[in-house]
């Protein structure tokens, strides 16, 4: 589990910070493809209730879950 700056980094692997083969992320960007956040990685695209409920738990969750 890793925070992340907001900014245009991560959301598009601009530079060294992108995912690593199999690595998951929880996007609240309103946009996906193939390949968006580093190649291999899979993005979620979630909700900013879902995205704060995974940060507090550590994991994906949803706020039932907590």
């Amino acid at each position: 589990f890793d925070w992340r700056e907001p900014g245009c980094s991560m959301c598009l692997a601009m530079n060294p910070d992108k995912l690593s083969p199999r690595e998951r992320s929880a996007s609240t960007s309103n946009r996906n493809f193939e390949g968006r956040q580093g190649r291999g990685g899979r993005t979620h695209l979630v909700s900013p209730q879902v995205a704060a409920a995974s940060a507090i738990a550590g994991h994906f969750a949803t706020p039932e879950d907590l």
